[in-house]
C-alpha cells in the first residue's frame, strides 16, 4: 500500500542546501567585518542578521505553500502594496543617512532605519511582469512585430511607475536591478530580434557616448551642471581610476582592491582583516572574503551561487508552467545582476552602485526579500509534485472503478 505523501517529500532539498551555504557564509563574513569595525555592537548586528534570516525562512516557507491559483490572484495586491511602501522613503527618511549615501531609499522613522521597500518590490515586481506576460501571450497567441512592440508597452506600464519613484529616490543601482529583470524577461517572452538587436545597439552607443564625454576634458562639470549628482560623478571616477583619490573621493575603490589582493590564495584566514573598507558588512562584504579567505573563497562563493541558478534552471525546465517560468526568469535575472554587479564593483570591473550580495550582505530588507524569492522557487517544484501525486490517486481510483465494473 503506498503511503500518503508528506509535505517534507515536496521540499527541493537541492535548491536549500545551496542557499543554506550562502547564508551560512554570510553569518560569517558579516561576524568578521563588524567585529573589525564594530567590536562592542557584534552581538546586536549579527543577531539581527540572524533574527532577519529566520524571518525570510518564515516567508519562503508560507510562500512555498501558495497555490498557483492563489499566487496569480495576490500579485495585482502585491504590487500596489509594493508602490504603496516605496512612496514611504520620500516622506520617512533620515537627512543624515541620505547624505551619506545620496538616495532616499530607506525609510526611517524617529531616528530608526526599518527597511528598504525597493527589495520588497522586486519579487511583487517580477510576479507582475509574469502575469502581464502570460496574460498578454493568451489574448494574442499569434505572434508579429507589432503584438512585440504592444507587449514591450504593455509591459513597460508597470514598470515606469517603479522607475520613477526610484529616480525621486535617486537611487540609480536598484533602478539598473529592475532595468536588469525588466530585459531578462522580454527576451524570454520572444520579442523579435527585429527590435532587440537595434535596442541594444541604441544602448551599446549611448554608453559608449556617455564614458566618452564623462573622459573628455570638462567633461564632469557639463554633466554636473546638467544634473548629474556628485556622488554618482565619483563612483565613476573611482571606478575609472581607483587611486587617483585613494585619500578621499575613491577610497573605498581603492580599500577594496587593495584589501582583496591581500588574500591571495588561500587569505589571510579567519578574522584577519587588516585593512578598512567602509561598509564592507553590507556592499563591499565580498572584500571580506577576499581578504580573508582569498582566491579559494570567492571561487567557492561563485560555484555556490552557479549551483543554485543551475537547480533553479532545472526546476523551471521541470514546472512547464508558463506563469512559473517568468517568475523564474525574473528572479534569476534578479541574482544575477546583484551577484555580477556586486562582485564586479569589489574588483573594480564595474562601478560601485550600492548593491547587496545576495544571501551575504549585512541587511534586512535583502535578505527576507531573497528568501521570499527562493520560497517562490520551492513552490514550483512543491506545485509540480502536488499535481502529480494528484494525478497519480486519480489514475489509481479510476483503475479500481475500472477493476470493479469488469468483475461485475
Amino acid at each position: 500500500m503506498k503511503k500518503t505523501p508528506s509535505l517534507e517529500s515536496r521540499v527541493d532539498y537541492a535548491l536549500i542546501l545551496p542557499v543554506f551555504f550562502l547564508l551560512l557564509i554570510g553569518i560569517v563574513s558579516v561576524y568578521i567585518a563588524v567585529s573589525q569595525d564594530y567590536p562592542h555592537n557584534v552581538a546586536s548586528i549579527v543577531g539581527q542578521q540572524l533574527i532577519w534570516i529566520l524571518l525570510g525562512i518564515s516567508f519562503a516557507f508560507l510562500v512555498m505553500l501558495f497555490s498557483t491559483k492563489f499566487l496569480w490572484k495576490m500579485t495585482p495586491i502585491l504590487y500596489v502594496l509594493g508602490i504603496g511602501l516605496m512612496i514611504l522613503p520620500l516622506v520617512f527618511y533620515s537627512p543624515t543617512l541620505v547624505a551619506s549615501t545620496g538616495a532616499k531609499n530607506w525609510v526611517t522613522i524617529r531616528g530608526v532605519t526599518l527597511f528598504q521597500p525597493s527589495e520588497f518590490m522586486k519579487i511583487s515586481y517580477i510576479v507582475m511582469m509574469a502575469r502581464s506576460i502570460v496574460t498578454f501571450q493568451k489574448k494574442h497567441p499569434v505572434k508579429t512585430l507589432q503584438k512585440d512592440f504592444q507587449l514591450i508597452g504593455y509591459l513597460t506600464i508597470w514598470t515606469l511607475p517603479v522607475l520613477l519613484l526610484l529616480y525621486f529616490q535617486k537611487d540609480l543601482g536598484t533602478s539598473l536591478v529592475f532595468l536588469a529583470i525588466f530585459s531578462g524577461m522580454v527576451l524570454l517572452s520572444g520579442v523579435s530580434w527585429k527590435i532587440l538587436l537595434p535596442t541594444f545597439l541604441t544602448m551599446v552607443v549611448l554608453v559608449g557616448g556617455f564614458l566618452l564625454l564623462f573622459i573628455a576634458p570638462g567633461g564632469t562639470t557639463f554633466l554636473h551642471n546638467m544634473g548629474m549628482d556628485t556622488y554618482k560623478i565619483n563612483r565613476i571616477a573611482a571606478w575609472l581610476d581607483p587611486f587617483k583619490n585613494a585619500k578621499s573621493t575613491t577610497y573605498q575603490q581603492a580599500q577594496s582592491l587593495i584589501a582583496i589582493g591581500s588574500g591571495g590564495l588561500t587569505g589571510l584566514g579567519f578574522n584577519k582583516t587588516n585593512l578598512l573598507v567602509p561598509v564592507r558588512e553590507s556592499d563591499m562584504i565580498f572584500t571580506v572574503i577576499g581578504e580573508d579567505f582569498g582566491f579559494v573563497g570567492g571561487v567557492t562563493l561563485i560555484g555556490l551561487y552557479t549551483l543554485l541558478i543551475y537547480r533553479m534552471l532545472r526546476i523551471t525546465l521541470q514546472s512547464n508552467n508558463r506563469f512559473y517560468t517568468y517568475i523564474s526568469t525574473g528572479y534569476i535575472m534578479m541574482l544575477l545582476f546583484h551577484i555580477f554587479e556586486n562582485i564586479g564593483a569589489a574588483i573594480g570591473v564595474l562601478p560601485l552602485t550600492g548593491i547587496p550580495l545576495p544571501f551575504i550582505s549585512q541587511g534586512g530588507s535583502s535578505i527576507i526579500s531573497n528568501l521570499i524569492g527562493v520560497g517562490l522557487m520551492l513552490s514550483m517544484t512543491y506545485q509540480y509534485t502536488l499535481s502529480n501525486e494528484q494525478r497519480y490517486t486519480k489514475s489509481r481510483a479510476y483503475k479500481k472503478i475500472t477493476i470493479k465494473r469488469i468483475e461485475r
